[in-house]
Parts: structure tokens; sequence; C-alpha cells
């Protein structure tokens, strides 16, 4: 055993216990608390592997749930930043930049490039997986956003086209699915009221 290796890898596994503080602000389906950054990448590597079928293209499905543990991990030292939040996007690639560079230097050398290429490659959004990683992230809120009965959505005061903007790309991972949360998780609040026209 390379006691080097492994010290560095248990560095490592320790720091992403430090995602499960990170807050986010999309509430649980029953709608008491909101979920944090590992819980919801815990929920979409679940709802890869049950709705996988739906990708457009064929896909891998552990690389794209290896992209989906991980995407958020930066967000230790950056932060999340909310979805809707046009101030905090402007410097979110330089904070988010930063903590990539930081965290995956705690690994060995050939693991951190290697978890580094998957969150360079689910940023870029340009491989089947990564499209398919990108449907899973916008779908998942939308479907706690639902299920709370549009809570968050109603407290940020949310319109339809900052939802519709957010979403322009969903579609590449998967058009049922898209198709599916609009119909299902976003109209019904437009008519409700608690997404505004």
């Amino acid at each position: 055993m390379n006691e080097e290796r492994i010290r560095r890898q248990f560095a490592f596994c320790l720091e992403m216990d430090k995602e499960k503080n990170i807050g986010r602000q999309t509430y649980l389906s029953d709608g008491e608390r909101k979920e944090n950054d590992a819980e919801h990448a815990w929920h979409m590597a679940v709802m890869t592997l049950v709705l996988g079928e739906y990708a457009n293209e064929d896909i891998d499905l552990l690389r794209t749930i290896s992209m989906l543990l991980i995407h958020d991990v930066v967000e230790i030292d950056a932060g999340d930043t909310y979805a809707y939040d046009e101030e905090g996007k402007k410097t979110q690639r330089q904070r988010e930049l930063a903590a990539a560079d930081r965290l995956f230097s705690l690994l060995p050398p050939d693991q951190g490039a290697k978890m580094r290429a998957l969150w360079d490659e689910f940023e870029a959004c340009e491989t089947p997986e990564a499209k398919f990683a990108r449907t899973m992230d916008n779908i998942q809120p939308a479907m706690l956003n639902a299920a709370a009965g549009g809570k968050a959505w109603s407290e940020k005061g949310v319109h339809l086209n900052q939802i519709l903007e957010r979403n322009k790309n969903t579609a590449q991972g998967s058009q049922a699915l898209w198709d599916y949360s609009r119909e299902n998780f976003i109209e019904p609040n437009v008519k409700d009221g608690t997404i505004l026209k």
C-alpha cells in the first residue's frame, strides 16, 4: 500500500463531507427544509439510474453518475450560486475554477486529473453524458419545487421566462424529460400562480 496515496485519498474523502453543509434554495418534496448539495447530487445519481433510458443519445451511466456526484463539490469553496442570482453569476466561474484547482489537487495526481476532467466535461456540456447530467441538474429541482407546491418559486418571485431561459438547453440531454418537466412541474405552477408570468 502506498501510504501517501491513501492519505491523500482519505483527505479528499473527508473534504467532500463539507458538501453536506452547502445549502441550496430548493426545498425537499415535503417543503419542510431545503436540500444540501450532497443530497442534490445523490438524488440526481439515483434519478439517472432510473431515467437514463430517456437520454437523447446512448450514455455511459457510470460516467454520467460520476459527473453528477462531483459537479457541485466546488461549492465547498465557492458557495452555491442560486439559479436566478444574476449578480452572483458574474463571479461564479472564477470562484468555481479556483475551487476546482484546490479540491482536485488534494487527490493523487492521476485521480485528481480524472476527477477534474469529469468536472470540466460537465461544465463544457458537449458530450451526451454531460448534456444528460445538465438535464438532471435542471429537472431535479423542478420536480422538487413542484412537489413542494412551488414554495421556492413563490418565495423568490420567479417568473416563467427565467425558468425557460435557465432550461433553454435542457432538452439537449433529453427531449422527453424536458417535455415531461414542463407539462407536469412547470405549467401547473404557472396556472396556480406560484410561477409568475
